[in-house]
Formats: C-alpha cells, structure tokens, sequence
C-alpha cells in the first residue's frame, strides 16, 4: 500500500478586483483510489476532488469537466476555475508545482494497476473538509490569529 501523497502550495486567488491574492492550498492523492482522484483543498475548507486527468490534460490545453475548468495560461501558469453555487472561484497555480506534485502521483501507483485510460471519469465533487483546528488537537493553524473577545 503507497502512502498518500500531500502537498502544500500556494496559488493566487483571481478576483474581479485589481488585486490578485496568494492562497494556501492543499493538494492530495490517494494511490489506493481506483478512481485516480486529486484533491484541492481551498483555506475556507472547501475540498475539490476530480480526476487527476483533467489537471494532467489542463497542462497542456483546455478542458472542462462539470463545475472544473482547467488551461494552461503562458508557458508557467495553469488556471483552475472551480464553479459552485456559491459562485465561480479562479486560481492561478505555477504548472511546476502541478507538475512536480503529478509526476509524485505517477511514480506510487499500486502494482497491477492500470494507468489512465478511456474509462468513464468521475464528475468532480465539491465537499466541506473538518476544521484543520480539530484536527491538530484544537491548536490553530499556522499564521492564524487568536481570536479576542
């Protein structure tokens, strides 16, 4: 059994305003998942899980998978759009931290198992994560300010 493969990365957040903003995020693959599933989890607990096919095609053209829009943006960047009834949220990643995290997924498969291929792929899902503070035993996550009252 491979372990899970986490990695924390930042991306920027795109907003109709002037300002674009970097954002923590937190990418996951689980080697066991027969469905070859990539996580996103966003800083508002928000976790988006879809193929790892549409990010690995994203690299190079447009895709569209249900509420996942992925394309290349330059040479260096990849845009991630994510559409939910709340709204539409756009990030800016650098395709070497998709790549690198990508090449990581590869290089765990479980033997006999098959690469990518046709296959129907799974619609991405949209889920709320437990906050990270009860997870690390009610200690706030780094960089997070007390709250006074």
């Amino acid at each position: 059994m491979s372990p899970v493969i986490e990695e924390h990365a930042r991306a920027r957040l795109i907003t109709d305003g002037p300002l674009t903003r970097p954002v923590p995020v937190d990418l996951r693959y689980d080697p066991a998942d027969e469905r070859r599933t990539v996580h996103i989890g966003l800083p508002d607990g928000t976790d988006w899980a879809f193929g790892r096919d549409l990010l690995e095609r994203g690299l190079r053209t447009p895709i569209e998978r249900g509420a996942v829009r992925v394309w290349p943006c330059g040479r260096t960047q990849l845009i991630v759009e994510l559409h939910s009834t709340d709204g539409v949220e756009v990030f800016q990643f650098e395709i070497r931290t998709l790549i690198r995290f990508l090449a990581r997924t590869r290089h765990t498969q479980t033997p006999g198992a098959s690469p990518d291929t046709g296959g129907e792929p799974r619609p991405p899902s949209r889920t709320t994560r437990p906050d990270k503070s009860e997870k690390q035993g009610g200690r706030p996550e780094r960089g997070a300010q007390p709250a006074h009252g």
